[in-house]
């Protein structure tokens, strides 16, 4: 074996004698660094997001494979979570309202989960091997139906053992957070439901009430999320409570003390009234059922 003070000098030979990979190596660095740079930096989709999560801000998208959802880094900060007892259309489980804050940023799922990407895991064999039945309005980029919570549960499972990060469904607190994206108002745009600013029965698109969109289609909200309202509800972690009495304050999932049989789906539907698409809305769904609107989206931690 060769002594330490001999290695200086092997690595001299080596590169002497090695000009042609020595260029090969050049150019595939230069390749890297262009593949990241071309994407405007609004919407840039970061390569190996584990070597850079700390660099990571706001509003930056990466993927962790090349099959994986697109995530989106939602800043830290804080709201009032839930209804004031003025807001029309509101219900008791809406309150009380109350303060929660979100201590650190965290990466959420810029589109809900679609056919591709869950037809990627059963491929891999992964999600049990179930196929959910698109109802004939097709896969690829619309939001994946027919899922269970337990089904949601065997996707991200899936996702981790493939990334090895941790990836889970958002908290009650975490959604409403996200989509409200810095606002108080009804809605994530606004206090009236407009025309065409999401999917759902009387929205005034042309897919209300007959089916679901293809993922963003409708402009994204202020984090950089789209469709957090209406297309399908989607899966949380949270078991049901009936009120927020004893909620958490910040942005763990509300599972101690609740009926975790059904657990908390937000963000209403293509088959909805607007109501339901209010950002302090929620309801719940029995862990077990498959519906034509029930989907879900993927969130996870990022490193410190």
């Amino acid at each position: 074996m060769s002594s330490t003070a001999e290695l200086p000098k092997l690595m001299n030979s080596w590169w002497r004698d090695a000009p042609v990979l020595t260029s090969l190596v050049k150019l595939c660095v230069l390749s890297a660094a262009i593949i990241v740079q071309v994407t405007p930096a609004s919407t840039q989709v970061i390569a190996q997001p584990s070597m850079q999560e700390q660099t990571l801000k706001p509003k930056d998208v990466f993927k962790d494979c090349a099959n994986c959802p697109e995530m989106v880094v939602v800043p830290a900060g804080s709201f009032k979570m839930g209804s004031p007892t003025s807001e029309p259309e509101r219900s008791d489980e809406e309150g009380p309202q109350h303060p929660v804050t979100i201590a650190r940023p965290f990466a959420v799922g810029r589109f809900e989960v679609t056919f591709d990407e869950w037809d990627a895991c059963v491929a891999e064999g992964g999600c049990n091997g179930y196929k959910p039945p698109d109802q004939g309005w097709g896969r690829g980029r619309r939001p994946v139906i027919n899922v269970s919570w337990a089904d949601a549960q065997s996707y991200v499972r899936w996702l981790s053992k493939k990334t090895n990060k941790s990836y889970r469904l958002l908290s009650g607190s975490e959604y409403e957070y996200a989509m409200r994206a810095g606002t108080q108002t009804v809605y994530p745009w606004g206090d009236t439901v407009g025309t065409n600013n999401a999917n759902c029965h009387s929205c005034g698109s042309q897919w209300d009430a007959k089916q679901t969109a293809s993922v963003g289609s409708f402009a994204p909200n202020g984090f950089g999320l789209y469709d957090m309202v209406g297309n399908v509800r989607e899966w949380t972690e949270d078991c049901y409570h009936d009120t927020y009495n004893g909620s958490p304050t910040d942005d763990s999932a509300w599972v101690e003390g609740g009926d975790c049989y059904h657990r908390v789906v937000r963000g209403g539907s293509f088959l909805l009234a607007p109501a339901f698409l209010r950002s302090a809305s929620r309801y719940w769904f029995a862990s077990d059922y498959r519906l034509r609107y029930l989907g879900f989206r993927v969130a996870r931690s990022l490193a410190p």
